[in-house]
């Protein structure tokens, strides 16, 4: 099918035009009668690019393509296709695209297409910035003829949908999945004897067993030292509540810190799973907002990992009394609660600390917090001027400030992560294994 194309010059013709304009009025100076170059340029520039654009050819097929999902921070190609008519494949040609700016900042882009059997193709390699649904809306093909001179556009409307999850590569790295076939919690769930609060049998003590494991009930009875073996402590509540306020939108490394959060949760989360514990996801702003039911069993991960996505960015400060007191009052027995947040000075934090301490009397607590690397850059940076001199000075008050309010949460009985953004995931399965082994949880 042939389509009817506008014609429209390139850049190569409008310098021409452009160049030639001076020479025209010079001409014109020197030689007043033969002022009817100019005009007569111009049409002949006017047909060069009629001609180059004529001989551009018809386009017969095109199409953009994209993945229906993509995941915050990881690449995604977006392919152009176009098809000519009589298999001929113009010189040069670009495809310009307009989309959702979380899908690639500045919401725009071009894709060059490179000549193929029977199609060229192009790709783009966009990085989405933020979770939700991006649409790309528009695109346009342009292509030249032999002489660069002339060219043909089109133009479509587009309703192309991609969802950004959050990121789950840490989940499906190498590293992990080794892990949990091979640590004790592995693929198979089974009874895990030695530690834990569920009594499972009695065995005679041997040198090396820790020695609190001993029932002196029972060694007294058997004249024998016996020790008892324990079901590992499993079916525990973990409940991972996100900050979605106004710090947590600010960007390290290029991501809301929500993102970078909602990721390490999203690993931690899968990894107490395989361990038979119950998770649920809990969100909230300046109002409590999504909570999930708790989900126990891999095969739903994908519900948390959707749940996730939900969670919004609110350019606001969190509530934390009403939000804390909601999420208690839908808890019905002692959970571990894993809060991520973050704050920027101490008279913020004081209603955090307030309601973690009405929180912590009930449930156990761990807060984790990023690292903000670009305050340590400040305070470690060489006073050279005044300016620089000021900056550090303002960055260690920052800082120190910062580890007042965590001193006091510890103090608080709370547990504390405050570590680089590539970190948190590790140190948190770290402190949950802690957490475990502790049986503080039940």
């Amino acid at each position: 099918m042939k389509l009817n194309l506008p014609f429209v010059p390139t850049e190569r013709a409008a310098w021409l035009a452009a160049g030639a304009a001076p020479v025209a009025v010079l001409l014109g100076a020197i030689s007043p009668g033969a002022w009817v170059a100019a005009p007569a340029a111009a049409v002949a520039l006017f047909m060069l690019v009629l001609l180059d654009a004529f001989l551009a050819g018809d386009i017969t097929l095109w199409s953009i393509e994209a993945d229906d999902d993509a995941e915050v921070g990881e690449a995604t190609d977006i392919v152009a296709n176009a098809k000519f008519a009589k298999g001929r494949i113009p010189h040069r040609i670009e495809a310009a695209l307009q989309f959702d700016p979380r899908l690639h900042e500045e919401g725009r882009a071009t894709i060059a297409l490179l000549d193929g059997k029977d199609t060229a193709r192009g790709k783009f390699r966009a990085l989405p910035s933020r979770r939700g649904t991006a649409r790309i809306e528009r695109a346009w093909l342009r292509w030249t003829g032999p002489l660069g001179l002339g060219a043909r556009q089109v133009e479509r409307e587009l309703a192309i949908d991609i969802r950004i999850w959050p990121d789950l590569s840490p989940v499906r790295s190498a590293d992990l999945q080794t892990f949990l076939r091979d640590a004790q919690i592995g693929l198979i769930a089974r009874r895990l004897r030695g530690e834990g609060t569920q009594f499972e049998a009695l065995s005679e003590y041997e040198p090396g067993m820790d020695r609190r494991w001993i029932d002196w009930k029972a060694s007294a009875r058997h004249t024998k030292l016996y020790a008892r073996e324990n079901e590992a402590e499993r079916n525990n509540q973990i409940v991972f509540a996100f900050d979605c306020g106004q710090a947590m939108c600010e960007p390290v490394d290029g991501l809301p810190r929500i993102d970078r959060a909602v990721s390490a949760a999203l690993t931690c989360a899968y990894v107490a799973m395989k361990g038979g514990d119950r998770i649920s996801l809990f969100g909230f702003a300046q109002r409590p907002g999504l909570m999930t039911p708790f989900v126990s069993d891999t095969r739903a991960f994908h519900r948390l990992q959707s749940s996730a996505a939900e969670l919004d960015y609110h350019a606001v400060e969190p509530n934390f009394t009403l939000a804390l007191a909601t999420l208690t009052g839908k808890l019905q027995r002692r959970s571990l609660i894993v809060l991520f947040s973050d704050f920027t000075d101490p008279t913020a934090a004081e209603l955090m600390i307030e309601s973690l301490g009405r929180l912590v009397k009930h449930h156990l607590v761990l807060f984790v917090t990023i690292t903000d690397a670009e305050i340590e850059e400040f305070v470690g940076s060489a006073p050279e001027d005044l300016a620089t001199l000021a900056r550090s000075v303002t960055a260690d008050t920052l800082a120190r400030q910062r580890a007042t309010v965590l001193e006091r949460l510890r103090r608080l009985g709370i547990d504390v992560v405050d570590a680089p953004w590539d970190q948190i995931g590790p140190q948190l399965i770290d402190r949950y294994f802690a957490i475990k082994r502790q049986e503080a949880i039940g």
